[in-house]
């Protein structure tokens, strides 16, 4: 955002903070912060060289020049209240909120003239007099708010800083630990900081206005909730089994990529210059092109722009990169031959397009500018082919691949071999998977080429990592279990990693469809990404299930105090009824002691003799819902009578039954007021 020192013309909100300022707004809270201020002194820098100057038109500007006023001033308190908290920012932020509020008063001096009959002429200074003053203050107002508003950001990163090295340090203990009692406990704890990191981190995700930035965020946030579930099981595998080197092998390694998410989120926060970054820039051939196509059209406004040494560097480019598809094993006979045929014409359209080119600038004739627009026309046309054939070359591979891995036949054989302890067998699966995963990696890797847009790029690329790592911990997994044939645990750990695995390849069909989509131009310019992971906190539930006893007791806790809540509520509405005989409300009484299994059906009985009653429009609601009461009361007592062996059992069971219990009293709640009413009705 940048404001120049405007002397005549309007000034739009595009234009409003001095480029001197150095401020970058990274954020979209920052930058709707700024909107209404930015807007209220456009309309007074817009104003300073209007000729009309009614009285109404001087006591508005008057009003705004107070409101910003005083909005800044509002603001400078918030603004110190922050730097009191946070002394490495004091000061700062103190000498921002000074000039905020400074620029703030000078504002409302120079705009101080609805009682001024000929403010040009009088010796007060103000807004119409002093032209350039109202811009100079303007300036320094917006740089200065937009300074505490920065500044009140880094407090933002600092938080989601501190929350990552909480969530390390507890990775580090969990990595040492040598007995279940202490993991769990130490597991509690890591679930907690991964609930405040997710949250700090999607909304940082949301706030983000850089899409490039957001996607990676998803996409290291998709890492760490997939990776959670994994920690966990790999962890208490190796605690099962300390000996076992393969296990030892599949925990490293779902640390590992945990701290490297965690590295890459902060990476992002913080807009740290990674090479990683700088890579991802070049790599797609949709944007080469794209590049490339401007700069050819870019020729029909300026012949001098570029040389043609650059122009034949970018085509060099593009055609290089589409040797990942004539090069790969996967790209069909038919599409390879009409690639190769293409980039050799585009080299052709190239040479006469230069030819021409130069010819124009010695002699710009209205032949040789015809000839010259030809020129540029078939240059994009053989380029918009060459992307039609390459679009066409990787979805088809990757719509055959993923439809031939649907079945999922390697994952289910390294299962069944390694219950059975068969290593032989472990071995020559372990072959056939690291084949699929060349391929679906290859797959990703075309898919990136022609993804379209740069979130869509990044998420193919993640999808490769994902196969590139998924797939040597699903071995070691599998070893694990060959090794140990009888061990739950292993047997639960393939499982979590073979889950992984077929997740990401269900993504990849729904990124597939996306980057078709986005080809043909059916996605809208606002449309969410379905492929790219929301902020969420999915990975919380799966850090809890170890700790499923203690959460279902205090959930169960909860559920029992709603209950009693809904107890209470019904007690009061029998109160309400002046007969206290009347069947219905004996029979709700009898429930709310928790008398279900034949009260409730007594009850229905009851509401349907009191609907035979009523004659008018409250008789096929009372109908509607007295049905719904009898089959909440079976399936109550069917669930009561199932019998139950251990502790995690029988919490669930009693789980259920308050959860049903629940319901039933929540319908009570909205039968009996309208039963009160009906019956006052026919009374």
């Amino acid at each position: 955002m940048a404001m120049s020192p405007c002397s005549s013309g309007g000034v739009s909100s595009s234009s409003v903070l001095g480029a001197d300022a150095g401020l970058e707004i990274r954020t979209r809270s920052v930058e709707q912060t700024l909107v209404p201020l930015v807007s209220q002194i456009t309309t007074l820098i817009n104003h300073k060289d209007k000729p009309k100057r009614s009285d109404k038109t001087l006591q508005a500007i008057q009003r705004v020049g107070q409101a910003v006023n005083l909005a800044v001033a509002r603001f400078v308190t918030v603004g110190e209240a922050i730097a009191n908290e946070n002394h490495e920012l004091k000061e700062e932020m103190s000498v921002a909120c000074i000039e905020a509020k400074r620029a703030g008063e000078t504002i409302a001096e120079l705009t101080d003239v609805a009682s001024l009959d000929h403010p040009e002429s009088d010796s007060h200074i103000t807004i119409f007099t002093d032209k350039t003053g109202v811009v100079k203050a303007a300036r320094l107002l917006l740089s200065s708010v937009t300074k505490v508003l920065v500044l009140a950001d880094r407090i933002v990163i600092k938080q989601i800083i501190t929350s990552r090295n909480k969530v390390l340090a507890t990775m580090e203990q969990l990595e040492k630990v040598s007995s279940f009692q202490e993991f769990v406990q130490i597991f509690s704890q890591f679930g907690n900081e991964m609930v405040e990191f997710a949250h700090l981190t999607g909304d940082r995700q949301n706030d983000l206005k850089d899409e490039k930035k957001k996607a990676r965020m998803a996409a290291s946030r998709a890492v760490l909730e997939k990776c959670t579930m994994m920690l966990l099981t790999a962890s208490k595998t190796c605690l099962r089994h300390p000996d076992c080197e393969s296990a030892h092998i599949n925990k490293d390694g779902v640390f590992h990529q945990m701290r490297l998410a965690l590295e890459q989120v902060i990476d992002i926060v913080t807009d740290s210059r990674s090479n990683g970054e700088n890579e991802l820039a070049s790599i797609s051939i949709y944007s080469g092109i794209k590049v490339f196509k401007n700069k050819v059209e870019g020729l029909r406004e300026n012949l001098y722009f570029l040389s043609k040494e650059n122009l034949s560097t970018m085509l060099e480019v593009i055609l290089e990169h589409t040797e990942d598809f004539t090069d790969s094993a996967y790209t069909s006979h038919e599409h390879r031959e009409h690639i190769l045929e293409l980039s050799k014409q585009a080299k052709m359209e190239l040479e006469q397009l230069v030819s021409v080119w130069m010819q124009a600038q010695n002699q710009k004739t209205k032949d040789l500018m015809e000839d010259l627009e030809v020129a540029i026309l078939k240059m994009c046309q053989c380029m918009n082919e060459l992307k039609r054939e390459l679009h066409s070359a990787a979805t088809s591979l990757a719509a055959d691949l993923l439809k031939y891995h649907t079945d999922h036949m390697v994952l289910k054989a390294l299962k069944i071999t390694g219950v059975e302890g068969n290593l032989e067998a472990i071995a020559e699966y372990t072959c056939k998977l690291s084949e699929q995963k060349e391929q679906l990696a290859e797959m990703c890797r075309l898919l990136r080429h022609v993804s379209g847009t740069e979130p869509l790029e990044i998420t193919c690329i993640y999808a490769e990592d994902t196969f590139q790592v998924t797939g040597p911990q699903i071995v070691s997994a599998a070893e694990t279990l060959a090794l140990h044939p009888s061990s739950k645990i292993a047997k639960e750990n393939l499982e979590v990693f073979c889950e992984a695995w077929e997740s990401q390849l269900s993504d990849m069909s729904m990124l597939l469809r996306e980057i078709i989509d986005v080809f043909e131009g059916r996605r809208g310019e606002k449309r969410v990404y379905l492929s790219l992971p929301r902020p969420g906190v999915k990975y919380v539930f799966a850090c809890y299930k170890y700790i499923y006893r203690l959460q279902e007791q205090a959930k169960i806790a909860k559920l029992g105090l709603e209950l009693h809540l809904l107890t209470s509520y019904v007690d009061s509405e029998t109160e309400k009824w002046e007969d206290q005989e009347n069947k219905i409300v004996q029979y709700v009484q009898g429930m709310s002691s928790m008398i279900f299994a034949t009260e409730g059906k007594k009850l229905a009985s009851a509401f349907h003799a009191f609907s035979d009653q009523l004659h008018d429009d409250g008789k096929p609601l009372l109908l509607l819902e007295t049905e719904k009461l009898i089959p909440m009361c079976q399936q109550l007592q069917i669930t009561a009578k199932v019998s139950v062996q251990g502790k995690s059992a029988t919490f669930t069971k009693v789980d259920a039954c308050i959860q049903k219990t629940r319901n039933v009293m929540t319908l009570l709640c909205q039968l009996l007021p309208l039963c009160c009413r009906l019956l006052r009705k026919v009374s």
